[in-house]
């Protein structure tokens, strides 16, 4: 098919049936680009603190337990909470501006965390991060999901979530470099300023689509959603936390990030103070790893929904379910193994296994929910899983490593890592009953 034959969403006389058979055009790629830029910047000034953890610490003075609260609970409440205004709001004004705001926000947060002098008001700033986070993906969901048309979302919000494995690799490549060559600091303030300009370029360039302009009504498949009234707070709450496959899916979701928040949020730390690594070895080898295998899982778990998804709905559950299975026992060599190199040999497997949920469980809301409760629901989904997830996975680990460092005070983070093991098969018993709860509404319909 020729480019000129292509949907354009900016063109506001393309979307009939046959705009939507074409498939997305040129506008949605570069929107698309755009925006996973963003969340990139999104989840690198999330994870710098972690992955400056070890100079962060010597200079402040602050326990694992602190860090794995500043990096988790404290700066998940205001997050998490924060998020659902947030969705209400946009999906009920314009999207992009909302996430060019929020852009704007975080990234200011970001210098003032490089600011700080003092623990608690590095406490403040990462909460102000969190507030400004707080409106950058679920907004993003929805303007993809308006961009692409079903059966190509998958693939859309597969590319799209690899921001986060981007935005960890160049945090600890440039994040970590800067650090050894200048100071911690200035790998906050530097990163900031990128994302200030960001968020210009986002409210500037990037177009707000159609809400539902790609949608057709089941069983008329020539047939345009109708645009539909804002969405009600309340009752979008109602509907999702009402809907089982809604609801397990962020359970499970929210149980396989209690895993992944935790083991990135103290993994460049653990390597550096208990497999011997450097700073400077981390931004070469753990970068590559992370760049390299997060972004594949992101990208193949999408592209096997969508594929997988065609024949049964229940392979949004069984995906992620058999990726973490696969995962335990590398996890396991990984923090038994006595050395850096070693460890990132086994650490490489689940590293790509670990994120095969976040691609179907976005893909899975948007396609459950009407076009106008999109955000909303996006932040709920974000709400469930980032307060089980964020929240009190490195905030968990954190508490677990002080409490082992006592008796074993050269291994403490490693004791606290295996523990992390049940926690998988409670996330692969949660996907199972997501499979049998998919399988029930699609036997009513």
């Amino acid at each position: 098919m020729s480019a000129t034959h292509k949907f354009d969403v900016g063109n506001a006389s393309a979307t009939g049936p046959a705009a939507k058979a074409a498939g997305p055009g040129a506008r949605a790629w570069w929107v698309l680009g755009a925006l996973c830029f963003v969340y990139v910047l999104n989840f690198l000034d999330r994870q710098l603190i972690s992955i400056l953890a070890k100079p962060i610490q010597d200079e402040l003075q602050i326990t694992d337990g602190q860090l794995g609260r500043i990096t988790g609970l404290y700066f998940a409440l205001f997050y998490t909470l924060i998020a659902l205004p947030v969705g209400w709001f946009a999906d009920r004004t314009n999207r992009v501006k909302v996430l060019a705001f929020a852009c704007f926000l975080w990234s200011a947060a970001t210098v003032a965390c490089g600011l700080s002098r003092t623990f608690p008001q590095l406490v403040a700033a990462r909460m102000a991060v969190g507030v400004g986070e707080a409106g950058g993906v679920p907004p993003s969901y929805a303007i993809i999901s308006d961009y692409f048309p079903s059966g190509t979302r998958g693939r859309a919000l597969g590319l799209y979530n690899m921001g986060p494995p981007i935005g960890m690799a160049l945090g600890v490549a440039f994040g970590a470099s800067i650090a050894a060559a200048y100071s911690w600091r200035d790998a906050f303030v530097s990163v900031g300023v990128v994302g200030i300009i960001a968020a210009l370029v986002v409210f500037f360039f990037v177009r707000e689509p159609k809400r539902g302009g790609l949608d057709v009504k089941q069983g008329a498949a020539s047939a345009p959603v109708e645009t539909a009234p804002a969405a009600g707070f309340w009752s979008t709450c109602r509907m999702f936390f009402t809907r089982p496959t809604l609801i397990l899916i962020a359970l499970a979701s929210g149980a396989t990030q209690f895993v992944t928040y935790a083991v990135v949020n103290f993994t460049t730390l653990f390597l550096m103070r208990e497999k011997g690594m450097t700073l400077s070895e981390v931004a070469l080898y753990y970068a590559l790893l992370v760049g390299i295998f997060v972004s594949a899982g992101m990208y193949v778990s999408g592209r096997l929904v969508d594929w997988l998804g065609k024949r049964s709905k229940a392979a949004y559950a069984y995906v992620p379910a058999v990726a973490l299975l696969l995962a335990v026992p590398f996890f396991f060599g990984f923090v038994w193994a006595p050395g850096w190199p070693l460890a990132m040999i086994f650490l490489a497997v689940p590293t790509f296994f670990n994120y095969f949920y976040l691609s179907p469980a976005v893909a899975l809301v948007q396609e459950e929910v009407e076009p106008h409760q999109r955000v909303l629901s996006g932040a709920l989904l974000l709400l469930v899983m980032n307060l089980i997830g964020l929240g009190f996975g490195p905030t968990y680990l954190g508490m677990a490593s002080d409490f082992f460092r006592d008796a074993h005070p050269d291994n403490s983070l490693q004791l606290a890592f295996y523990t992390l093991i049940p926690f998988y098969f409670l996330a692969v018993a949660l996907f199972l009953f997501l499979a049998r709860a998919i399988r029930r509404e699609a036997g009513k319909v």
